[in-house]
C-alpha cells in the first residue's frame, strides 16, 4: 500500500502515510502556459493497493482535473485498488434541483470520479451523506467530531452546542454527546436567488453558557455571523464557531470575529489560516 499525494492534499498526505505507516509519494505536477495541468506518478503501482489524497477546494475545477487525471493514470499503470480520499468534496451542496432544469453538480462530479478509477472514495463530513450514493464504488465518511471535541474539551466551563439549522442538528448531537453538553438548533430560511439569510429565535439557553456553533462548511459567514450576534443579545458567556470546511476569506473571518465570535475552529480538510486548525490524519486513516 502506498499514498500518493496530490497538489491539493494540504499536507494531509503526510499524516495519513505516518498513521498507517506506508510509503508517501508525492505525484509531479505542473500547470502549462495555457492553463493546463500536468500530473505524473513518479513511481511504478502495478499491483499496488494506492491511496490517492486529493482535496478540492478553490480552484475547485482545477483540483477535480487533478484528481481525475490521478485517478485514471494510476488505473491505466495497473494498480490493484485505487482509494480516492478527498477530504473536501466539492460541488456537494448541489444534490438536487432547487429550480428547474439546475444540473445536479454533486451527481456529476461522483461519476467523474468513479469513471477515472476510483474503486473506493473516503469524504470528511459531506454536506449531505445521502448524495454519495451517486458514487458506484465503497464509500467511507469520515466523522471529524470526536478530533474536534478533544480540541474543546477542557477550554469551556459551561458548553451549549448550536446548529445554525436544522440541517446541522445531527452534527450538534453528536459533538454535545461527546462534550456532555445540551444542544439545540435555530431555524434558518435562505432566498435562493438573493442568497439572503433569515433566523430564527436563539433558545434561550445560551444565556450564561459557552456556546459552540457548529457547521460542515462555511463560506462568507453570514449565518454564523447572525446567530453570533443573537446569542451574545441572549447572554452567551462566549461563542466558538466551528466548520468542518473553512473556506471564508479573511475578510469573512474578521466579520465573524466581530460579530462576538472569540474563536473560529476549523480543520485542515482545506487551506486556511487565522483561526484554530484541528489535524483530521489520524480520523481519516482509520477508516482506509
Amino acid at each position: 500500500m502506498i499514498v500518493l499525494g496530490g497538489p491539493a492534499a494540504n499536507g494531509l498526505d503526510d499524516g495519513i502515510a505516518r498513521n498507517l505507516s506506508v510509503e508517501l509519494v508525492k505525484v509531479d505536477h505542473k500547470v502549462f502556459p495555457d492553463g493546463e495541468s500536468y500530473i505524473r506518478i513518479p513511481r511504478a503501482v502495478e499491483g499496488e493497493e494506492v491511496i490517492v489524497v486529493q482535496s478540492t477546494y478553490n480552484p475547485q475545477d482545477k483540483h477535480i482535473v487533478e484528481l481525475c487525471l490521478m485517478l485514471e493514470a494510476l488505473k491505466d499503470l495497473k494498480a490493484s485498488k485505487v482509494t480516492a480520499v478527498v477530504p473536501y468534496l466539492a460541488y456537494s451542496r448541489q444534490d438536487r434541483r432547487f429550480k428547474e432544469g439546475e444540473a445536479l453538480s454533486s451527481k456529476t462530479i461522483l461519476n467523474l470520479i468513479w469513471r477515472s478509477g476510483a474503486d473506493a472514495l473516503v469524504v470528511v463530513e459531506p454536506h449531505k451523506p445521502e448524495a454519495l450514493n451517486y458514487f458506484r464504488g465503497d464509500v467511507r465518511i469520515v466523522d471529524p467530531t470526536p478530533a474536534i471535541a478533544y480540541r474543546l474539551k477542557g477550554d469551556l466551563t459551561h458548553p451549549f452546542v448550536l446548529a445554525p439549522d436544522r440541517g446541522a442538528l445531527d452534527r450538534a448531537r453528536r459533538l454535545a454527546s461527546l462534550l456532555n453538553a445540551s444542544f439545540a438548533h435555530v431555524e434558518k430560511e435562505r432566498n435562493r436567488d438573493t442568497g439572503e439569510v433569515k433566523i430564527g429565535e436563539v433558545p434561550k439557553e445560551v444565556h450564561g453558557k459557552d456556546v459552540i456553533l457548529i457547521d460542515d462548511i462555511v463560506s462568507t459567514g453570514s449565518t454564523m455571523t447572525k446567530v453570533a450576534s443573537a446569542a451574545t443579545r441572549g447572554g452567551a458567556r462566549s461563542i466558538t464557531a466551528v466548520a468542518i470546511h473553512f473556506l471564508s476569506d479573511q475578510a469573512s473571518i474578521k466579520r465573524m470575529q466581530e460579530s462576538g465570535i472569540s474563536r473560529l475552529v476549523g480543520t485542515n480538510t482545506v487551506p486556511v489560516s487565522g483561526i484554530n486548525v484541528v489535524d483530521l490524519s489520524e480520523e481519516i486513516a482509520k477508516r482506509l
